[in-house]
């Protein structure tokens, strides 16, 4: 979601701090703020404009020591005056991410010693206290009042008597430690810092930072003196350049056949080492947990269909955000499977350590960032090779964590003896034909174009699916719904007589995702339903069915039956479906209203 850089060097940073927050507006945000020190004062600028505009404030400023973000909004409308950094007086200046649950408290005793507020913000009240418990020395001052906060934050503080030294502290939200010549940097995602970092550690929860030209000193949540692993970081240029596309989403749709090869490549055979698992874990699983939200969890759900057709092993998949907050029936024998693009997503994190505390301590992580929470918390990972996305509705992120979940339930069928040697090789080609599949699949964006010429004069779509692909009609609809603004629902298509029928008018395009597979024939069944009452039909349908086209029936038919693969390359034409309509629609495709990429409040 919001996204910080801050950064203490020898040398001018003001340039690098506008590259990395420009790097972050990915995530989604509705103002963005810069503070420098600049002449041993504080100065600030602020704007609810993008990044550019910032730059174009900035021009001419120069500081070796400085933070800043972008904001989506929480607590207080997209307003200048609520925009971080946040000061207290002329002596503080702080940004923030998360959500702090005691803020309304601890407003009312800064407010009691003195302090005025001028935002809406939780954030003021953490600058307020950081100032209130200054004596002289910045890093102490920070451990002392982060000691009084509730709730998720990751910070960045400056204080204008201590010039070079930025302080850092992490508490269920990400933040990043960077080191480059001449200077160190926080940020609370690595790409931020591709440019001017050459090495990063992530650091832990509770971690508290304090950075300088020459050094970062770390201490834990005990407020003990730690060294937290360097790596080096790694290319992240070429994510950010977008060649010859138009909006970072396509460029990532047409990315999908390298991220599913470069996901698949090494992987000779299926068994438990891809997991990390050498004890014995997956095998003695009696039954899997699946934790995830959004596209996530409709990546869980496909894999749901795969995981009991193939290994016989019952799986509930559920939306994170619900299982924390319901009184669940815990098994020690469960598997818990958490899916995440960005391996930060808040809900999952407090699900998987609320089923940790039930119990339930074998842990799978799937996730697209190697040194995210989320693979540091689980003692099994998978770690998918989609590379950085940088659109907000997610692309090859999903397609790469299908692909790792059709690796995890061929896995655990062959432990149970339901797939033999030859069975499992089989599979696992059909895995490494996927990138030439969903060549063929990009290929029907010209046919796709035209579909969403008709799709952006329509207020409301309809998608339906069965089986497996029902989930796929669900990220259809969820696709169009977030960047097209289009109101579209999916259903079971053998439910579409239970209700969904009464909305089907010719004003209502009904999409179908129509595989060759054992449901076909109840499904032509459903198309027939839609057709008999005027609704306009656009059926997604592969080799064999013997869909054609007609007045009112619209077709693109994919060259092969993907067989258990075919969710993983059926989605792709509903990716290239909702791109075109919303380019249609002129919308902002890569930062789509109200949304934003890592969704790292709960």
């Amino acid at each position: 979601m919001c996204g910080i850089v801050g950064a203490a060097a020898r040398h001018d940073i003001v340039g690098a701090l506008l590259e990395g927050l420009q790097r972050l507006e990915y995530r989604g945000y509705d103002s963005c703020g810069l503070a420098v020190l600049d002449g041993g004062a504080i100065r600030r600028l602020r704007t609810t404009e993008r990044v550019a505009d910032l730059r174009a404030q900035a021009a001419g400023l120069q500081a070796g020591t400085g933070i800043c973000h972008t904001r989506w909004a929480t607590h207080g409308a997209p307003a200048t005056h609520n925009a971080h950094p946040m000061l207290s007086g002329d002596a503080v200046a702080l940004v923030h991410n998360g959500i702090i649950e005691n803020h309304e408290e601890l407003r009312a005793q800064l407010q009691a010693g003195g302090y005025s507020f001028d935002s809406q913000t939780d954030t003021e009240v953490i600058a307020h206290l950081v100032h209130s418990v200054y004596r002289g020395d910045l890093f102490a001052a920070v451990r002392e009042a982060v000691r009084r906060l509730r709730g998720a934050y990751a910070i960045a503080v400056l204080h204008a008597a201590e010039p070079g030294v930025v302080v850092g502290a992490r508490a269920g939200s990400p933040l990043v430690l960077g080191a480059g010549d001449g200077g160190h940097y926080i940020a609370s995602d690595a790409l931020a810092l591709a440019g001017s970092a050459q090495r990063v550690a992530w650091l832990e929860e509770g971690d508290i930072v304090r950075i300088a030209p020459d050094g970062a000193q770390v201490v834990d949540a005990a407020q003990q003196p730690v060294q937290r692993a360097w790596h080096p970081l790694g290319a992240y240029g070429g994510a950010t350049e977008l060649g010859p596309y138009r909006h970072y989403m396509q460029k990532e749709i047409f990315e999908q056949p390298r991220a599913v090869a470069d996901t698949l490549e090494g992987i000779g055979a299926l068994d438990a080492s891809l997991f990390g698992d050498g004890d014995g874990a997956l095998a003695q699983a009696r039954r899997v947990l699946i934790l995830a939200c959004g596209t996530s969890y409709y990546a869980g759900s496909v894999a749901r269909h795969w995981i009991e057709s193939l290994a016989r092993i019952p799986v509930d998949v559920e939306v994170a955000s619900e299982y924390r907050t319901r009184d669940s029936v815990p098994d020690a024998d469960t598997l818990v499977v958490a899916v995440s693009q960005s391996g930060e997503t808040a809900d999952t994190l407090a699900a998987l350590r609320h089923a940790r505390a039930l119990g339930m301590t074998r842990q799978l992580a799937i996730c697209n960032v190697a040194g995210s929470a989320m693979m540091r918390e689980c003692g099994l990972q998978f770690l998918t090779h989609a590379g950085v996305e940088i659109g907000v509705a997610s692309t090859k992120a999903f397609t790469t964590q299908l692909v790792a979940l059709a690796l995890l339930a061929l896995t655990l069928a062959g432990q149970r003896g339901r797939l033999d040697a030859q069975q499992q090789a089989e599979q696992l080609q059909g895995l490494r034909h996927l990138p030439a599949a969903l060549q063929a699949a990009l290929a029907t964006e010209p046919q796709i174009m035209a579909w969403a010429e008709a799709f952006t004069r329509k207020p409301n779509a309809l998608f339906l699916g069965r089986g497996m692909h029902y989930p796929i009609a669900q990220e259809g609809a969820l696709k169009l719904k977030e960047i097209s603004y289009i109101h579209a629902e999916a259903y079971p298509a053998g439910e579409l007589k239970h209700g969904p029928l009464a909305l089907v008018t010719d004003e209502m395009p009904v999409v179908v995702v129509a595989p060759n597979d054992a449901l076909l024939d109840k499904l032509k069944s459903n198309l027939q339903e839609v057709r008999a009452r005027g609704g306009e039909l656009y059926v997604m349908t592969d080799a064999g069915t013997a869909i054609e086209s007609s007045a009112g029936v619209h077709v693109i038919r994919l060259p092969e039956h993907y067989a258990l693969l075919s969710p993983i390359v059926h989605v792709v034409p509903l990716q290239l479906l909702a791109y075109h309509t919303a380019v249609a629609r002129g919308t902002d495709v890569d930062k789509p209203r109200n949304l934003a990429k890592s969704v790292t409040v709960e």
